[in-house]
């Protein structure tokens, strides 16, 4: 029976199922979404169930898929936690390889990895990033911090850092002028926009942001939009217009005088940073003990804010 298992087909419903869409899940796995819904199809047709339930705003697994999904992750994990096992007999310094996307590797992580790995000199850490968060289930990374509502379905999850959003920009924007002292007068500027993916729920936008703050968002000047979040919290930094401040991102650069919060309106995200691994990738003394140092560096953050 095991030989006629359809791998391919169960790993691709997996990620379906626990990501909630057809679309996220053929990011991930780096293949179109013909592909994922192709193998769905016929892993239905393969089990005689139906597995997921299709809808306007993605996709929700049966009684059945969950159960199988479920399964699956359970599964692929325990044998991508025994290859890890025996891969690190013959590594004596196999890296921690976390995923991240790039603005947090860049603006929060990094930054603070230096200090790990000075206290820690016989634990590397390598930084996977990319837009999807990594595949666990296969076993590309040993933990995730990933961006979003915290629905990881199948796996261990914890909330790294909540998010605010306020507006800023350099010093130097403001010395120049003109000045920002209501919400109307970031007419007069450019705003910096972060083309985020969508990841469900409302996007921290600048629309969103002026919304919860119960303002009226005026026309800006000009807009500059970035791809990555690094970018433009780098854009603001040299003085090339307003970003929108997202906590985790911009907080170094808030303490270290190179932004400035101009504006008095500070709201809340629906999007947070969450730690997610395997269900037993903690099991694994180094990742948890990477997995701790996370955690305690983030209430460091949150007790600053």
């Amino acid at each position: 029976m095991i030989r006629n298992l359809p791998f391919t087909t169960l790993r691709s419903f997996e990620s379906a199922a626990r990501l909630g869409s057809i679309s996220r899940a053929a990011e991930e796995l780096n293949v179109t979404q013909s592909a994922i819904s192709q193998q769905v199809k016929a892993l239905e047709e393969w089990t005689r169930c139906n597995l997921l339930q299709r809808t306007r705003t993605g996709s929700k697994p049966t009684a059945d898929g969950a159960a199988l999904a479920l399964t699956i992750a359970s599964g692929l994990g325990q044998i991508s936690d025994l290859c890890s096992e025996m891969q690190s007999r013959k590594q004596r310094k196999r890296p921690i390889v976390v995923s991240t996307l790039p603005g947090f590797a860049v603006n929060w992580l990094f930054p603070r990895l230096i200090g790990f790995d000075q206290k820690n000199p016989d634990m590397p850490v390598s930084i996977h990033t990319n837009t999807s968060g990594g595949d666990l289930v296969a076993g590309d990374c040993d933990l995730s911090i990933r961006y979003g509502l915290g629905n990881y379905r199948g796996m261990h999850v914890e909330k790294l850092l909540p998010e605010t959003l306020t507006p800023v920009c350099s010093p130097s924007l403001l010395a120049r002028g003109p000045g920002i002292e209501t919400v109307a007068d970031l007419a007069q500027h450019t705003l910096l926009v972060d083309d985020l993916s969508d990841y469900g729920g409302e996007l921290p936008t600048w629309s969103f942001w002026a919304e919860t703050a119960g303002l009226l968002m005026p026309k800006p000047r000009d807009t500059r939009r970035f791809g990555q979040s690094n970018m433009v919290v780098q854009a603001a930094v040299e003085g090339y217009g307003v970003a929108l401040g997202r906590s985790p991102l911009v907080q170094d650069a808030l303490q270290a005088g190179n932004l400035v919060a101009p504006l008095d309106y500070k709201v809340t995200s629906q999007y947070s940073y969450w730690l997610v691994c395997a269900k037993n990738a903690l099991q694994a003394d180094r990742t948890r003990q990477f997995w701790d140092w996370l955690l305690q560096e983030a209430a460091v953050l949150e007790d600053v804010s």
